[in-house]
């Protein structure tokens, strides 16, 4: 069986939701939750909605999915005591620190690991589900059907994907833009969306002019309607549809369309015109059927468009005639003129007649006629017929009463007890499963009997068959385990002491380190590690495109007298272990280890590994997870904490397990949609696009002029690198007080006498020799390089572009 999972914002979508075939529905509280612009539910609503929910068969999810920083840990204890009490049926977590929490407070609330948390592979899976048990993982949108067959494949976690909806260009839990740009985070649910501003193209110093493509980092929305077969044969248990900012007419046109899919029913020409019409940027596959970088980012708007209608042919003072595409032109739709024009200064209004091909405005429509000319485009962005339709779906309809919806897994094997699991409450046969001679216990028969629910307040949703080989019992044994199944599942849930679990997991703090403070280096290419080398500089880390030069960089750093780690790449899909492969033969003194799926792989072959910022160590238990399980020598501070929260967590934790990066180029968006192939090739994929990204130095300049670096990586993902540089000199002295000794100093594209003076100041900074202003305003004098406090500012402030 499948799940149907949709959005709700607020009580009008949640009712959206139910009327139109959701299995389930998440939503988020006014607290850690990714979407912190939506309405939200309030704590006193957990347990009227939750009963709302139950009544109709629908489990309800929050979405608990932002980092949480060292003083917030309290306050989310208080909320998964909260939610456990009111019934919620699972949480949906980025942070590895509140994944732990919640499994330990309340172990009958299904643990569901966000998109946030960037798992991409089986080894990255592996990792977080071997010390955290999670009943489901919430896949990253970048990847293909045939990626989550894999992940399928090789682990035993129910998976989730979005289905349809908006499309972040850079991997959820990895983007840093809204952070560096103006301290706010999308980790924190504060995106600023600056993927959908307008970019100009800089390629080798000049602006490449590109009419009506102005958009360049703003996928295409999601709508996988027609993969769905495909992704239930791969194994997908939850269908995820995005949206917790849309309004109830989407939920419900959206809802509606998808429950047709997955029950197999015909989609219709209406029904794509439904999508297009709720909500539509245009409307793609987005990764699943694999990459297409140019299908993905077109470039040409980052708003909502609608249906295409048509192209003008004709038109006079107040009217146009259209060559229309097939799309219903009624009175009181709205429309708007794509005259490929800069998308802020677009025309548009309310149809006030429709004659044939005809369509006439309302005189106060604003529109000026003399900008519009035959040959222009016309989108339909409204359809008030349509929404009213729509909200009759859950306005004034009666909705049937199901019961509160179970999701059963059975186990066992001949020999032993048939084990029935659900909510966290486990029970097993007294009678021990035999060998079946004629009737094995199928699918179908464990819902038979399991499903017999009536009068229970309780309906049979999802049963996993984990029984191994053929086997029987009798079926009154198996209406028993069930009676006693639906006996505990009507007990008070098991919330436990979130105040005394929080105490235990929080790690011990030391004595204070006296030793000197250590500078590490992260070199971009073999000449910033000769610059490194000229500078005296100890320890390295090296992040090349091309990890075939990591050879040469580990003999060079040898030579130079240097300890050298070597970075992996930030994402590692199913099939790119080989990436590992490389890294390890190159025979480093260690790895900087950017992904889950590589946490595992060195721990068993015994590499020392550095945890880098990708990892989002943000609390004391998080960072105490990683340490115990990952083994690492020492994590990376997140660089979603600025100075006062960094105090808190040199405070609350060992500051010998941390390293601080205080100079940097901020990578924003790090994305598998490649600006490279999508727009100074032909094109599709690293098959065809001829390598743009190694002949070519390329920029993107933002709305206030600021040009920002582009980057493509050994796995053709690009990573776009805040233009100015910032430096955390000012605090350095207070966290030296607080016992952290190692910091490090991020290179990009400075030259190797660039590299060994810049090494070189940071190195007598550290060693006392000099204050950090006098830094500072060195930094500046550097070509190419401005200096702000970024995300060590304590102030969050508003973007700006």
């Amino acid at each position: 069986m499948t799940e149907l999972l949709a959005p709700a914002g607020n009580w009008d979508c949640a009712r959206a939701a139910v009327a139109n075939g959701a299995d389930a529905i998440y939503f988020g509280l006014p607290k850690f939750n990714a979407r912190m612009r939506a309405d939200n539910f309030t704590e006193e609503d957990l347990p009227k909605l939750m009963e709302f929910l139950h009544r109709y068969g629908v489990k309800g999810f929050v979405a608990f999915n932002t980092l949480v920083f060292p003083s917030e840990l309290e306050g989310a204890v208080e909320q998964i005591e909260v939610m456990a009490r009111a019934g919620v049926d699972a949480v949906i977590v980025q942070d590895l620190g509140a994944a732990k929490l919640v499994q330990e407070i309340a172990p009958e609330m299904e643990l569901h690991a966000s998109t946030q948390m960037t798992i991409t592979s089986p080894e990255g899976m592996a990792f977080v589900d071997g010390f955290l048990d999670l009943d489901r993982a919430v896949l990253a949108r970048e990847m293909s059907v045939e990626e989550i067959a894999r992940v399928r494949k090789n682990g035993s976690v129910p998976l989730e994907v979005f289905v349809h909806g908006a499309l972040c260009v850079a991997y959820s839990g990895q983007c840093l833009t809204s952070e560096s740009l103006g301290q706010r985070s999308a980790n924190r649910g504060e995106c600023a969306q600056a993927c959908r501003m307008p970019y100009e193209l800089v390629v080798d110093g000049e602006t490449v002019p590109m009419g009506e493509v102005r958009y360049l980092l703003s996928p295409q929305d999601l709508a996988a309607v027609d993969v769905i077969p495909d992704l239930v044969k791969a194994g997908v248990t939850s269908y995820k549809i995005e949206g917790r900012l849309k309004s109830p007419e989407y939920v419900a046109a959206v809802t509606r369309v998808y429950r047709k899919a997955l029950d197999e029913v015909e989609i219709t020409e209406k029904d794509r015109y439904t999508l297009e019409m709720m909500f539509s940027r245009g409307l793609s596959s987005g990764w699943l059927e694999g990459t297409n970088h140019p299908r993905l980012t077109h470039g040409k708007w980052g708003k909502k468009r609608g249906a295409w209608a048509g192209e003008v042919v004709a038109k006079g003072e107040g009217w146009v005639e259209l060559e229309t595409s097939g799309v219903s032109l009624n009175p009181g739709d709205g429309f708007v003129f794509d005259a490929g024009e800069d998308r802020n200064d677009e025309q548009g209004g309310m149809v006030w007649k429709v004659e044939g091909r005809k369509l006439f405005f309302d005189r106060r429509s604003g529109i000026n006629w003399n900008r519009v000319h035959a040959g222009q485009g016309l989108w339909k962005t409204s359809d008030p017929g349509l929404e009213k339709e729509v909200k009759k779906s859950w306005k004034g309809g009666r909705l049937e009463e199901k019961g509160d919806s179970l999701m059963v897994q059975v186990s066992g094997k001949a020999g032993e007890p048939l084990v029935v699991e659900c909510r966290g409450k486990k029970v097993a046969s007294e009678v021990m499963l035999e060998e079946a001679e004629k009737r094995p216990l199928t699918k179908e028969v464990l819902a038979g009997q399991l499903g017999r629910l009536g009068g229970t307040g309780f309906q049979l949703g999802l049963v996993q068959n984990s029984l191994e080989g053929e086997v029987m019992i009798p079926l009154g044994e198996l209406n028993r385990v069930r009676r006693r199944l639906v006996e505990e599942l009507k007990e008070e849930p098991v919330v436990k002491d979130g105040r005394a679990t929080l105490a235990r997991l929080m790690p011990e703090r030391v004595a204070v380190d006296e030793s000197l403070p250590e500078l590490r280096v992260l070199c971009r290419s073999l000449e910033q590690v000769e610059g490194c080398a000229q500078a005296g500089a100890k320890f390295i880390y090296c992040d090349f495109e091309d990890l075939k030069e990591y050879r040469e960089a580990v003999k060079m750093a040898r030579e130079g007298g240097m300890k050298v780690f070597l970075a992996t790449p930030r994402i590692q899909k199913p099939t790119e272990v080989g990436f590992f492969k490389l890294v390890e033969k190159a025979e480093p003194d260690g790895v900087l280890v950017r992904n889950l799926g590589g946490v595992s792989f060195f721990k068993e072959r015994g590499v020392k590994t550095i945890a880098d910022f990708s990892l989002n160590v943000a609390n004391p238990v998080s960072a105490a997870l990683l340490m115990k399980h990952g083994n690492f020598e020492n994590l990376t501070v997140s660089y979603d904490l600025n100075e006062g929260q960094v105090v808190e967590l040199l405070e609350s934790a060992p500051p010998e397990w941390f390293e601080l990066t205080v100079h940097q180029h901020m990578p924003m968006f790090h994305m598998e949609h490649c600006v490279f192939c999508t727009f100074l090739s032909e094109g599709t994929s690293i098959k065809n696009c001829g390598k743009p990204c190694d002949r070519h130095s390329v920029q993107l300049r933002d709305r206030v002029g600021q040009l920002h670096i582009l980057k493509a990586d050994v796995g053709c993902r690009n990573t776009l690198f805040n233009g100015r540089a910032q430096t955390g000199a000012g605090s350095v002295d207070e966290f030296i007080s607080l016992g952290l000794r190692k910091f490090r100093v991020e290179l990009l594209e400075e030259d190797a006498k660039q590299a060994a003076r810049l090494v070189g100041w940071y190195q007598n900074f550290l060693n006392g020799k000099g204050e950090a202003q006098d830094l500072v305003r060195k930094l500046g004098a550097i070509e190419r390089l401005g200096v702000t406090k970024g995300t060590l500012e304590q102030k969050r402030g508003e973007v700006h572009f």
